[in-house]
């Protein structure tokens, strides 16, 4: 049984994210999972070396990933690293060190192989009636964006994408993490927008959305929080959340609400949390940036993309058959 038992763990910026599935009777089934704040990249805005606390805590974080994976018999796993030990000059060693301590073979991805795990874990949410699509996920270190088009087969083909070194950890390392005055959060917005020019008119996405519908799919913790809010949810509910369209007018007055309050206003919300608090107002400017650029009526959240991309990738791989639905 343990061959169709897999595991992807996702070890980003800011996040440590495992994900366990089982393939049976061609379903793919989720069996497990674990999140946990880590903030790896920790003052790398301010040094190309890993921050001595942030690894203890990571570290911590995969003991408990590699204590489910045994627990849950994994037979195949692979994780990835994204943008903090791209960065980071010191990664070997802390693999290094990963490896002896908690048995995690880490690997780092670059931000193409990142783009593509992303849209394969949440191509299932593209509409099936607009050709083409922008899919970003915004991170702690970086965001991601794709120019997607959907084929007539049904497959999601990437047209282009970009990797965008401005994260949500990084931003709050530079602007702090109370009250965010206006002018600031313009600031970031403008900051934003003009990463995204070059890649607009490389692609022509604005000529194209002149004349046709696309849509926005967006794959992160800024997003699928927001559609916590949007909802009105005491806490945070994956299934609710995953799928929901919301319109942008009113993702944006609640991006505008959650910039005018303290940190610890938006700690006592139940969707939120002290963990996120800082980090979700400048995910908010992430987000009005893309959504300003590119105008559409709604932007999809996606509570899945790189874990679920690589679960997909190892059972394919083992040459295992699922419908391709994750339950």
């Amino acid at each position: 049984m343990s061959g169709n038992v897999y595991a992807a763990i996702d070890l980003g910026t800011n996040n440590c994210r495992l994900l366990v599935a089982r393939v049976k009777n061609n379903t793919f089934r989720v069996i497990d999972s674990f999140s946990r704040i880590v903030r790896l990249g920790e003052g790398l805005s301010r040094s190309d070396q890993l921050n001595e606390e942030a690894v203890e805590r990571t570290i911590e974080a995969l003991h408990i990933c590699a204590q489910k994976m045994q627990f849950r018999d994994v037979g195949k796993s692979r994780s990835i690293a994204t943008e903090a030990c791209r960065r980071a000059t010191d990664c070997a060693a802390f693999y290094k060190r990963a490896l002896g301590e908690t048995g995690i073979e880490l690997e780092t991805i670059s931000p193409e192989q990142e783009a593509q795990l992303t849209l394969d874990g949440c191509a299932q949410l593209l509409n099936k009636d607009t050709s083409r699509a922008i899919v970003f996920d915004i991170g702690g270190g970086s965001t991601e964006l794709m120019w997607v088009e959907r084929a007539p087969s049904g497959e999601a083909v990437v047209l282009g994408m970009l990797s965008l070194p401005i994260g949500v950890v990084s931003l709050v390392e530079k602007y702090g993490s109370g009250v965010i005055e206006r002018h600031v959060y313009e600031e970031i917005i403008d900051r934003v927008e003009a990463g995204l020019q070059s890649f607009d008119r490389q692609h022509g996405i604005s000529d194209f959305l002149t004349t046709h519908d696309t849509q926005l799919l967006g794959t992160s913790g800024t997003v699928t929080t927001l559609g916590g809010l949007y909802l009105n949810l005491p806490r945070y509910n994956r299934a609710q959340v995953d799928g929901l369209d919301m319109r942008v007018e009113t993702i944006t007055a609640i991006s505008e609400r959650l910039a005018g309050m303290s940190h610890d206003e938006r700690a006592q919300n139940g969707c939120i949390g002290p963990e996120r608090a800082d980090l979700v107002v400048m995910g908010c400017a992430i987000l009005d940036a893309i959504c300003r650029h590119w105008p559409a009526p709604t932007v999809r959240a996606a509570d899945r993309g790189i874990r679920e991309g690589l679960l997909m990738g190892l059972i394919r791989d083992n040459g295992d058959t699922y419908t391709g639905a994750i339950t």
